[in-house]
């Protein structure tokens, strides 16, 4: 029997059905002869073009979200990125300072507060917002430290001495409160992977097992060592409080966060029989090729892989699991200056509190207060696919080391949840500066969800992540960023019968869906000439006779002055924007404006 030809290009409905067609007329000439529209023939035709154009269509996407490029849902975007390097971030945590009061009596000098009843906040304090959101303490808040303002605060109506002082210290806060989940381990499991119910984790603190076990987080389960702090008791602890040492860790665990809500947890497949927590790799036998000796081959160097293991850690087993973690309350939780009101269930403790009156200090517990006279910034909106899809790209070439400005914009990305979220960033060489001093400069977002001025406490926390990973001669200024407001004019000419009032509704939505709701980069030009061309694709637009940019100032906005006019290009395509600065439409229903002529 001959070869019968099959073509292998036809992958829809229409051209599976046309060469169906063509091939039984030719052979099958004399068995189906009626392929009407109406006929069983053509019924059988059109349902195996239909499972055709299916089984097309399926293989298609399937073969899209294998690619990182051509991938489109949500997951499978993170999961690709994550082979890349990429590590999604938990819900986002915002952070900053807080300002927090105690009212402590007299001495009985009535010279300044008495020291004795002056406390000590400690850490894990929970304080609310005006909105609902709770956020925890970070550091304990000694009321005793110079640094901090004393002022009076009551005075004896007859002698005019004061009878108390308020005293007000700072103290850093993120937003969420921790919680902790028990979890039953059964029998032996290789790779072990859990989920916690929450939703909202931001960040795993700790895992322990009911036999008192630690596991430490690592970031692969390849990397068998941590670097541990421990509070320095020399005499020079005043300089170094803490001193750093290398610990192996058999027990350990990475954490995964899909972006979607969900956080997992997983362990390798060692198991405690082949526990190895005391044999450590000789560097002297693995990195120096000095000849005459005799080396071992079967293991590497890696300062972050050093005990002899092949099993990626030990996983729990017949165990019940504590897991602590903190998680936000909220799903916006940044918050506006002086939104912070109530602080709930502190734990204080004084210098000698045997000795002292219950009753004035449970006046001095009672009488704490709390503001905020910085914004609490951190969280961020969710990450689109295109912005995972991007920084993964940026993580894969930047290698966890920063040598080009591109390495440090995505390294802000990758910050810790925990010390805060960035949404914009740029890295300039500083011109005036003979050495390699770059200026980074860097945006967060507001309540709402608009482009913001970071706090002091986000900034701090960029300089300290990015120290890490610098050049060596490299020397970094973190500045703020500017917002510069704009506003969009434009004026369209209609087709005759086409409803004005429809068509200008069109137009705005236009803009805003594809253009206005994607936030610019810092430094990024705005475009006059894609305006144009987005309202002339309108339906119903002949022309677009005129596109104008504004400066919008006032209450609501940044305040930044920016001059338009001396900012077009020559030929007015864009607008030119400072590497320091960002171009946003803040109130796109007041700021977007057009005229029919």
């Amino acid at each position: 029997m001959a070869i019968r030809p099959i073509n292998y290009t036809s992958r829809d409905f229409a051209s599976i059905k046309q060469d169906l067609e063509n091939y039984a007329k030719r052979y099958y000439p004399t068995t189906f002869k009626d392929f009407s529209e109406a006929s069983f023939g053509s019924l059988v035709l059109d349902m195996v073009s239909y499972v055709g154009d299916q089984l097309s269509y399926y293989a298609d996407f399937q073969t899209n979200e294998s690619l990182l490029d051509s991938a489109i849902l949500y997951e499978n975007v993170v999961r690709l990125s994550e082979i890349m390097g990429y590590k999604q971030p938990g819900a986002a945590q915002s952070t900053g300072v807080a300002s927090f009061y105690v009212e402590v009596p007299a001495k009985a000098t009535a010279r300044g507060p008495d020291l004795d009843y002056v406390p000590i906040l400690l850490r894990g304090a929970r304080i609310s917002s005006n909105g609902g959101a709770l956020y925890t303490l970070a550091e304990n808040v000694d009321f005793s430290a110079s640094e901090n303002e004393i002022t009076v605060s009551k005075v004896d109506n007859t002698t005019g001495n004061p009878t108390s002082f308020a005293i007000k210290a700072r103290g850093r806060v993120i937003s969420g409160q921790e919680k902790q989940e028990l979890i039953s381990v059964g029998d032996y499991q290789r790779f072990l992977r859990l989920q916690l119910t929450d939703n909202n984790v931001t960040e795993v603190l700790s895992v322990t097992d009911s036999q008192g076990n630690e596991y430490y987080q690592v970031d692969y389960l390849t990397q068998d060592i941590v670097l541990q702090q421990f509070r320095n008791t020399e005499s020079d602890r005043t300089a170094v409080p803490f001193i750093m040492k290398t610990k192996p860790v058999p027990r350990r665990f990475i954490t995964e966060f899909t972006g979607m809500g969900k956080t997992y947890i997983q362990f390798g497949y060692g198991s405690e029989e082949n526990l190895t927590t005391d044999v450590v790799v000789d560097p002297s036998d693995v990195v120096l090729n000095v000849n005459g000796r005799t080396y071992t081959t079967d293991q590497t160097f890696d300062p972050t892989n050093l005990i002899k293991t092949d099993k990626f850690g030990v996983v729990p087993t017949n165990t019940t699991l504590t897991i602590k973690y903190t998680s936000n309350t909220s799903t916006s939780v940044n918050a506006a200056a002086g939104t912070l009101g109530t602080v709930i269930s502190p734990t204080f403790t004084f210098k000698d509190q045997g000795s002292l009156s219950p009753t004035a200090t449970s006046t001095v517990i009672s009488s704490v207060q709390v503001e905020n006279e910085e914004p609490i910034q951190g969280d961020t909106s969710i990450l689109s696919t295109e912005e995972i899809r991007q920084r993964a790209f940026g993580t894969f070439a930047a290698q966890n080391r920063a040598v080009t400005r591109t390495d440090y914009i995505n390294l802000l990305y990758r910050m810790p949840a925990a010390f805060g979220s960035i949404k914009r960033a740029n890295v300039v060489r500083d011109p005036d500066s003979f050495k390699r001093n770059l200026n980074v400069y860097i945006l967060a977002e507001d309540t709402s969800g608009d482009l913001s001025i970071p706090n002091q406490a986000l900034l701090q926390n960029a300089a300290i992540w990015l120290n890490k990973y610098r050049m060596i001669n490299d020397t970094l200024d973190i500045l703020s960023g500017r917002v510069i407001n704009i506003g969009i004019n434009f004026t369209i000419l209609p087709e005759l019968d086409v409803n004005k009032y429809t068509l200008l509704d069109t137009c705005y939505r236009k803009l805003l869906n594809e253009y206005i709701n994607v936030k610019f980069n810092i430094g990024e030009a705005v475009y006059i000439s894609e305006i144009y061309k987005l309202l002339n694709e309108v339906p119903g637009v002949v022309d677009t006779t005129d596109v104008e940019i504004v400066n919008k100032t006032g209450a609501a906005y940044a305040g930044y002055v920016y001059d338009i006019d001396s900012n077009l290009s020559d030929d007015g395509r864009f607008l030119k924007i400072p590497e320091d600065s960002v171009a946003e439409v803040l109130l796109p229903s007041m700021d977007i404006m057009g005229v029919v002529t």
